[in-house]
């Protein structure tokens, strides 16, 4: 019961920030919680084994290049592939363009994805067919 209390407090953490008005070009790798609210142009990497990696986008971030983390929550413009290993938050002036991996995913009304949506479960889902008695 404990133990999952300290969880969410832990994904809601933000340890860095890109503020408004601050440009970033090149790559950058990030463990923890992530918010930008300015433009990086270069992927965005959470660090190997970090299951409760977050990455925030606010309104006004632009982000060019490949996004790969476990949680994201955008109001912001992503311009690549985006991968999500666990929870995909889309608020109303999100924008994605490019194909996006998911394994939860959220969209308010007015969130735009321009590309292909790629479920990734981690085992496979079974089909079966219906049967007529």
């Amino acid at each position: 019961m404990f133990g999952k209390k300290v969880e969410s407090k832990s994904l809601g953490r933000i340890d860095s920030l890109i503020g408004a008005g601050t440009r970033v070009e090149g790559s950058i790798c990030f463990t923890g919680g992530l918010r930008i609210d300015g433009e990086v142009k270069g992927s965005i990497l959470a660090a190997e084994g970090a299951s409760s990696s977050m990455l925030v986008l606010s309104e006004h971030a632009r982000v060019e290049g490949a996004v790969n983390v476990a949680h994201l929550v955008t109001n912001g413009t992503v311009v690549g592939p985006v991968a999500v290993t666990q929870s995909l938050e889309m608020q109303s002036k999100a924008r994605i363009v490019g194909d996006v991996e998911y394994a939860i995913i959220e969209m308010q009304q007015g969130a735009v994805i321009e590309g292909r949506l790629l479920h990734s479960a981690s085992k496979p889902v079974e089909l079966k067919l219906a049967t007529s008695a």
